[in-house]
């Protein structure tokens, strides 16, 4: 059988949980329909999503439709999840967008789009909620067309909309509005096309025009509309077909090499470590040695692959699959897996952790146990969150005794919390919230302290020079230097050092984009004292250059100087028209940039931009400034100069910024 992993993406509540649990009843894998409100789904089996009706882990769940087994995989909606979105992105073949036909275009499902079409990955669009009062259809479908994508088309009519009895109907062969729809879509896209219409237009039938969607829908060229209900099965049976038609699936290379990606780790019961891999090529079998990041080598002790709605336990994951592997105790999200003997990163794939899809979290709290005793179980409990989320981004700060987080809003931190709470018995307190900054080099700095001269106590010689980068390009680092001038593990120190160091600039926050080059080196040989074994004081290790490079890169920043930037939120408000004034009052307040509001008659509509710092602020007066009526939605949209006083966050090194005390503990002298 052909193999389809198919992503359910959408912004929250647009039903995109009740899409799945319908799609699991058509295929038969559930005899009824499980609800949100009353906690009884198949993906959402966290207590946490069963409480609050939302998905906060991505779940698998499988299904077969005709000659293709579907892995369906339900992804979070919410924003301060996107993370879970990010991950699941990685072993997509095809998506459905969910849209709600009332609510309509919503921020979320902007960010989720631009992001699909940036990976080309195929994607129909599921108008949800067709039965409900308020539904809509053209002004929809224009909505799409202006927000979304120019490329799309209506698979079907509809009737009796905002009713219990609304309906979808699929186009077919004798709609010719729809047959021109689609010569008309297709052909922008495709010239020979066009010129065979001109030359002969009987040339190009229903079902030659049918088999061309197909091919563009699977290049991610156009997007096809369905419409539909999860709730009462309307539409649902046209986008099944939909699924099959018009989206990939394949099944993969069995007999090739190893080539599988992490997207997801758990704990099971008894708190071993779990592996979601999607497999590209080949099979991994029970007891297979694998290869991970950083040379790992383990055993997978049991192996288990999703089928027909259940996880079953067989002797081997193959290519197309998404499998659950036991036994990689160090296995991280993102990490390749090859057989012993290959390069992890066979496939040439960037891994979930290693592709940033969506933009990091722009939070940050400090996070501590109620109970001074629970101190080290709650480093052990969030080492363990953090290995299925890495992007909470524990930062210990061992000089004030603090424990840091990354987030994407206050949900999550609530989240954070009770699964603390829940599953290791730890209560936890937050301090409040702050923005994470980042710097940026302005120009080009250097610097170098060599061997045994001007003061430098280590036995070591590091020349670096740092220069601005692209934004998102990441930081580089390479040689000036002969590669064979000393030995690689001392440029490799030196060259895990600079990544260390640049994650607190000249102001403590991360330098995410710069070119580092080595310039100069140099190294004291191997000596000892006659008859006498090694004398670590009289040659190099790799201990020098690890304590050199942060005072060399440090200097040379200096040189260089950064500049903070704050990070800053695209909105996107609807309020009641005569409360306008009174928002836009409170924007320019939270120095926010608005652009000219859209009026309406009773409803208004404000876009604009505002510092994430002031994205909460504004949820909190937004109820009193709009009788309760107004709806905010937000995204990370770019980084921009802070104005005014210049944050600094407090260091959680030993400050090479400050020689002698550097010196002072890492020497325990100046």
């Amino acid at each position: 059988m052909r193999t389809l992993n198919l992503g359910i993406l959408a912004h929250v509540d647009a039903g995109k949980t009740s899409l799945t649990e319908r799609l699991l009843f058509a295929a038969g894998v559930i005899d009824e329909v499980g609800s949100v409100d009353d906690g009884n789904t198949q993906t959402d089996s966290l207590a946490l999503e069963r409480q609050r009706g939302i998905t906060i882990k991505s779940a698998v769940v499988s299904f077969a439709v005709d000659d293709i087994t579907v892995n369906l995989i339900d992804t979070p909606g919410h924003p301060d999840f996107i993370a879970e979105v990010e991950r699941a992105l990685s072993v997509l073949d095809g998506a459905v967008l969910v849209i709600s036909a009332v609510e309509g275009v919503q921020a979320q499902t902007r960010v989720l789009m631009r992001t699909l079409q940036r990976l080309g990955i195929p994607t129909l669009i599921f108008v949800n909620k067709l039965d409900r009062a308020g539904a809509q259809y053209c002004s929809l479908l224009k909505s799409i067309a202006d927000r979304l994508s120019a490329a799309v088309i209506p698979m079907g009519s509809t009737d009796r909309l905002g009713t219990p009895g609304a309906a979808f109907t699929p186009y077919g062969r004798d709609d010719t509005s729809f047959t021109f729809a689609m010569l008309d879509l297709l052909a922008e896209r495709d010239d020979q096309m066009l010129a065979t219409y001109v030359e002969n237009e009987k040339a190009l039938s229903y079902d030659v025009l049918r088999a061309r969607l197909a091919e563009q829908t699977q290049q991610a060229l156009v997007h096809p509309v369905y419409f539909g209900s999860a709730i009462t099965g309307a539409g649902t049976d046209a986008l099944i077909a939909g699924i099959r038609e018009l989206l990939p699936a394949g099944q993969g290379d069995v007999d090739g090499p190893v080539d599988g990606s992490v997207f997801k780790v758990e704990r099971g019961p008894a708190g071993e470590k779990i592996a979601f891999v999607r497999m590209y090529s080949g099979a991994i079998r029970t007891r297979d040695r694998l290869r991970f990041h950083g040379g790992k080598e383990a055993k997978v002790t049991s192996v288990s692959v999703f089928g027909n709605g259940s996880v079953l336990t067989r002797p081997e994951v193959v290519a197309g699959e998404i499998g659950k592997l036991w036994g990689l105790g160090e296995i991280r999200i993102g990490d390749k897996l090859g057989a012993a003997g290959e390069s992890a990163d066979a496939g040439g794939r960037a891994g979930a952790g290693e592709s940033a899809y969506f933009a990091p979290p722009t939070l940050e709290t400090v996070i501590a146990p109620t109970r001074p005793s629970d101190k080290g179980n709650l480093q052990v409990a969030l080492s363990q969150l953090a290995e299925q989320d890495p992007l909470i981004n524990l930062r210990q700060d061992d000089i004030r005794q603090e424990t840091f987080v990354s987030l994407y809003g206050e949900v999550q931190k609530e989240v954070i919390q009770t699964t603390l709470a829940d599953d290791f018995g730890i209560d936890v307190t937050f301090r409040e919230t702050t923005t994470i900054c980042i710097e940026r080099l302005e120009g080009v700095g250097a610097s170098v302290e060599f061997n045994k001269k001007d003061g430098n106590p280590f036995l070591a010689t590091v020349g670096l020079r740092v220069e601005p980068a692209p934004v998102n390009s990441g930081v580089s680092f390479s040689l000036e230097v002969e590669l064979g001038s000393m030995p690689y593990a001392f440029i490799k120190a030196v060259e895990e050092t600079v990544h260390e160091t640049l994650e607190q600039g000249i102001h403590g926050w991360q330098i995410p984009d710069a070119t580092v080059v080595m310039t100069h080196s140099g190294y004291s040989a191997r000596q000892s004292h006659a008859h006498a074994v090694f004398d670590k004081s009289m040659s190099s290790t790799a201990g020098d250059f690890r304590n050199l490079t942060p005072l060399v890169l440090m200097t040379a920043l200096q040189q260089a100087c950064t500049t903070v930037y704050e990070p800053m939120h695209r909105f996107e408000l609807e309020i009641p028209t005569d409360t306008v004034r009174a928002v836009l009052a409170a924007l320019s307040r939270l120095r926010a940039i608005p652009q000219v509001p859209a009026l309406g008659t009773e409803t208004s509509v404000l876009e604009g931009e505002i510092p994430a710092a002031a994205v909460y602020d504004l949820e909190q007066q937004l109820p009193a400034l709009t009788r309760g009526e107004g709806v905010l939605e937000s995204s990370f949209e770019r980084h921009q100069p802070v104005t005014g006083p210049i944050p600094d966050r407090p260091r959680t090194d030993h400050d090479p910024l400050n020689r002698r005390d550097y010196l002072l503990h890492v020497l325990r002298r100046v």
